[in-house]
């Protein structure tokens, strides 16, 4: 079984608006936000009605006055294990940074990080509050590479984070929110 699906969400513009708008977002009134879709393939992919780990089931659209893109993610870790991270659906706040920090030079690159705390639920703990570095950034291609993070597949990266710049600069904005929701919610 491949850990991607065979093309990229495919959600009419309308309705990604609506979710954002709902959540005091508001990308036709300028402001570039993503949306993230937790379980967005549950029925085609992994076991059916089932979101699941370590699998590209899940959706992150780009939306602002000038876009709207759809990529394959994972907005799940890819292992179950005491203590790692899961981001709760809400609303939280990001902005372009370097991902691997705590890598050799050569390993680290653009991506998106937290730019406020977020809550996440850690497995067998409970929830948890703070700066965790729940990044937004590339998968692999046999792995979705997340202890907590929000995965884009790796085929569709680059043209991801081109994107998300380009929006951020054009529309002058330093924060990007993120919207999490749980498809069919």
């Amino acid at each position: 079984m491949s850990i991607a699906p065979p093309s990229r969400p495919m959600q009419p513009r309308a309705v990604s608006v609506e979710c954002l708008r709902r959540a005091g977002c508001f990308p036709d009134g300028g402001e570039v936000c993503l949306l993230g879709e937790r379980g967005y393939y549950r029925d085609t992919m992994g076991k059916p009605g089932k979101n699941d780990r370590a699998i590209y089931d899940d959706a992150i659209f780009l939306v602002g006055p000038h876009i709207y893109a759809a990529f394959n993610a994972n907005t799940d870790p890819s292992v179950y294990r005491k203590g790692v991270a899961v981001l709760k659906s809400g609303k939280w706040l990001y902005k372009v940074g370097i991902h691997g920090l705590n890598k050799p030079k050569a390993q680290r690159y653009t991506a998106l990080v937290q730019a406020a705390p977020v809550t996440v639920m850690r497995d067998q703990e409970g929830p948890d509050t703070g700066w965790f570095g729940i990044n937004i950034h590339r998968g692999a291609p046999a792995s979705t590479s997340s202890l907590g993070c929000q995965t884009i597949y790796p085929a569709q990266w680059t043209a991801f984070i081109a994107a998300v710049r380009d929006q951020l600069a054009r529309a002058g904005q330093k924060t990007l929110p993120y919207l999490l929701l749980e498809a069919n919610s």
